[in-house]
């Protein structure tokens, strides 16, 4: 099945112009999602009506095949007005990217009939399989499936069995959301409209068509030999990885720019500055938080470019330059949280306060600092192996 656009994709400077203007939207729905515990449906309405969700989405039902830089931009873009609402933007474009590495029949099943269809999605093999005709039977649960509210489809990691039930291999499987169970289970600190909650499989059926086994993935053997656009030849784990930097580096210019713009009016309490812009402490502080971000988007958009060039080339990364992209998104977000960090104590107590958008700012991100693939210390580790040629690596995530 091959469904025509009636208009081209829009670029990314129209889509960030898009985004611009729904962002007073965006956050005065914040609070509201936050208390929700999901993205309010009016900013999921007005994200879906300027393509928001569309970035990774193949050409041939109506996405714009973007490279991996426009995931990171986009969702970046969204988290200058809401973290919770970036990471649900975030997780479903790189989740409609991962649909479109499985074969055309799987992506006709998805997006044939519904165009718009939203995907979410988790790795981890929690569950339990059994081979049968032409498919396996999958039982399982899945926790924190960013977007869950909002997904039509889900792409759930799964255990592969043979005939005797042994588990031979790792897949993933796109199951319909009608045929999942679904269990309200995000109660966090941060990310709270991120609604990153559990879907349950009992017994359902999932034909052949619509598995795809994890390892030849990684090594870039997908089931379209010859995509359409560059970017469903890009690394698989580098783009699953790199794709949660984005909210990221929204957050941190964000933070940034509440405290630049209220320090020439907020006092230094119990100090003769009447202002903290007078301070060289707060001099100092802002401007190691700039250089913090700065960096952070300098790794993030380097690996991004890494990403997109190989994948223009048809080339796919080695090892080395893989491991290198979970490095950098390491770095990349712990100088985010770390500049945050600084803010917050350069602005002073009245961060915390309920009605001050950086205590959101700061829970979100350190809430999504600790995802286990983004992790710096683990990612440095693997970089750290790579570098020297290990056999010990500690992931076949790479």
């Amino acid at each position: 099945m091959t469904l025509a656009t009636e208009q081209p994709a829009p670029t990314l400077d129209q889509l960030l112009a898009r985004i611009a203007d729904i962002r007073p939207l965006l956050e005065k729905n914040a609070a509201q999602g936050e208390a929700d515990r999901r993205v309010v449906e009016e900013s999921i309405a007005a994200l879906t009506d300027v393509g928001a969700f569309k970035i990774a989405q193949p050409r041939r039902y109506g996405g714009y095949g973007l490279p991996v830089r426009a995931m990171l931009d986009v969702s970046a873009a969204v988290a200058e007005a809401d973290g919770g609402t970036a990471w649900v933007v975030a997780l479903s474009n790189v989740c409609a990217w991962l649909a479109g590495l499985f074969s055309r029949q799987a992506q006709d099943d998805i997006w044939g009939a519904n165009p718009g269809a939203k995907v979410s999605g988790v790795l981890a093999p929690t569950a339990e399989t059994t081979k049968v005709d032409g498919g396996r039977r999958v039982t399982g649960r899945w926790y924190y499936n960013s977007g869950s509210w909002h997904a039509d489809w889900a792409a759930l990691g799964i255990p592969l069995t043979d005939e005797r039930g042994e588990v031979v291999d790792q897949g993933m499987a796109l199951l319909p959301r009608t045929e999942l169970g679904f269990e309200d289970t995000w109660f966090v600190a941060g990310m709270r409209s991120s609604g990153s909650n559990c879907l349950i499989a009992d017994d359902v059926f999932v034909p052949e068509h619509r598995v795809m086994s994890v390892p030849p993935a990684i090594g870039g053997q997908y089931a379209v030999d010859a995509p359409e656009e560059d970017v469903f030849r890009a690394a698989l784990v580098p783009v699953l990885t790199l794709v949660l930097a984005g909210p990221q580096l929204g957050l941190g210019r964000k933070a940034l720019e509440l405290v630049r713009e209220k320090a020439p009016r907020k006092a230094i309490s119990y100090t003769t500055y009447a202002t903290q812009a007078d301070s060289v402490a707060f001099q100092l502080q802002l401007a190691e938080a700039a250089l913090r971000i700065d960096t952070a988007h300098l790794h993030a958009y380097r690996a991004a470019d890494d990403i997109d060039a190989a994948s223009a080339a048809g080339t796919y990364p080695g090892v080395e330059a893989r491991a290198r992209t979970r490095a950098d998104t390491g770095w990349a977000v712990e100088n985010i949280t770390r500049a945050i960090d600084v803010l917050l104590s350069a602005h002073g107590a009245g961060s915390f306060a309920d009605v001050n958008p950086l205590q959101r700012i700061w829970r979100d991100s350190a809430v999504a600092a600790r995802h286990a693939i983004v992790l710096p210390a683990v990612n440095y580790e693997v970089y750290g192996k790579a570098l020297l040629g290990r056999d010990d690596q500690i992931t076949p995530l790479v």
